[in-house]
């Protein structure tokens, strides 16, 4: 269903104008802590191994901010300059060992096609009721096992420490076996034309394989160095610890902005990017101290109006275009845990169900098909 209010009713565009001073003092209020606790964490360990985990979480929740910054120079929005917006969300994204650009694609096109569950099947690759119905019980079991909450723990970790670096080793393997196919098959043919006519399923672009690249050789030298300055043992458990925890946030603040019950799922046709942003994007209400730590992204709703408003003009803008947003959902931290429910998509009703709902409609009409074939009889 189309939203009868017009993106012209709200009042965006005041809102869209960077400030590099308050930017550059968001990056700086956000990694010279991070640094700061990381020489903390190091005289901490000296004294207490148990006045390690109130700083781990701190650094974590540093690491969530940083790559909530690092989000907003994937939009372009943080810093006036796209050229800074590129170079700062590069250094941000070797803080969270992730390649910035390869991922703000991905994420540009999460925001092309919110709330249309046929070209984007949210954060997890949901499957819909039909494609779900078809599968064996175990594969049920499967699909479920592996997007129960606690999964993001292991999920968080694979995602930020360990995907980058095999998308980089997967995908050079697979460009030398393209160029030394291309070689025998045409002889006459030079390496960087071989390389010319690869086309990898790990990066779209030479510019995403530059930056797969230079984030790899940053983050695996800085693991090395910081290895070998403060002990591998006492680093690389810290580290993990603090990619993990700070995946689990993001991954789980992200969730909730669009997987929740009535959120707009609906099918191409018809599908309206007004009413995706406005019925398909939540208002997450967060204490202030985390709404600091996440950026105001909990704002997700005025975010997905306009990703070119930097997220220290989100809450105004919220508030100034408020009498609009009466269709948003608001959620907060108590309801977090029920959206994990809602894991699958019915094309049929252009929604959100849990896999509960579905096997009782399942059975239903498993009972009802008998009925009704005795009473064609």
């Amino acid at each position: 269903m189309k939203s009868s209010i017009k993106k012209s009713d709200f009042t965006l565009n005041s809102y869209m104008k960077s400030n590099d001073l308050l930017a550059t003092f968001q990056i700086l209020n956000t990694l010279i802590p991070y640094v700061c606790l990381w020489v903390l964490a190091v005289k901490a360990a000296d004294i207490s191994i148990w006045l390690l985990p109130p700083i781990i979480i701190l650094m974590s929740l540093f690491s969530v901010r940083s790559f909530s910054l690092m989000h907003d120079c994937g939009h372009y929005s943080l810093f006036s300059s796209k050229k800074i917006n590129r170079c700062v969300g590069f250094l941000l994204g070797v803080v969270n060992a992730i390649p910035q650009y390869p991922w703000s694609r991905d994420h540009a096109y999460h925001h092309k096609t919110n709330g249309d569950w046929e070209r984007y099947r949210g954060v997890a690759d949901f499957l819909s009721t039909t494609e779900f119905a078809k599968l064996s019980s175990k594969e049920r079991e499967t699909y479920q096992f592996i997007r129960q909450p606690v999964m993001a723990i292991p999920g968080g970790f694979f995602y930020l420490a360990i995907a980058p670096r095999m998308a980089l080793i997967l995908g050079l393997y697979d460009m030398v076996r393209h160029v030394i196919t291309e070689r025998q098959q045409h002889p006459n043919l030079s390496i960087s034309d071989a390389i010319s006519t690869h086309e990898s399923k790990h990066w779209q672009s030479r510019t995403e394989f530059w930056d797969l690249l230079f984030n790899n050789i940053c983050v695996i030298s800085s693991w090395i160095l910081l290895s070998n300055w403060l002990g591998a043992g006492f680093f690389l458990s810290v580290y993990s610890l603090v990619v993990t925890l700070s995946a689990v946030v993001f991954i789980w603040v992200f969730f909730v902005q669009h997987i929740f019950e009535g959120s707009y799922a609906h099918q191409t046709a018809e599908w309206d990017y007004l009413t995706g942003a406005i019925e398909g994007s939540s208002y997450l209400e967060l204490p202030p101290i985390l709404k600091w730590f996440t950026a105001d992204i909990g704002y997700h709703n005025i975010h997905h109006l306009s990703e070119r408003i930097p997220n220290y003009h989100l809450e105004a803008c919220h508030r100034e275009n408020l009498h609009l947003l009466a269709n948003v959902k608001t959620l907060r931290m108590g309801d977090m845990l029920d959206c994990a429910k809602f894991i699958l998509w019915d094309a049929d009703s252009n929604s959100l169900v849990s896999i509960e709902s579905f096997l009782q409609s399942e059975s239903a009409t498993t009972e009802l098909t008998p009925v009704v074939a005795m009473s064609a009889k």
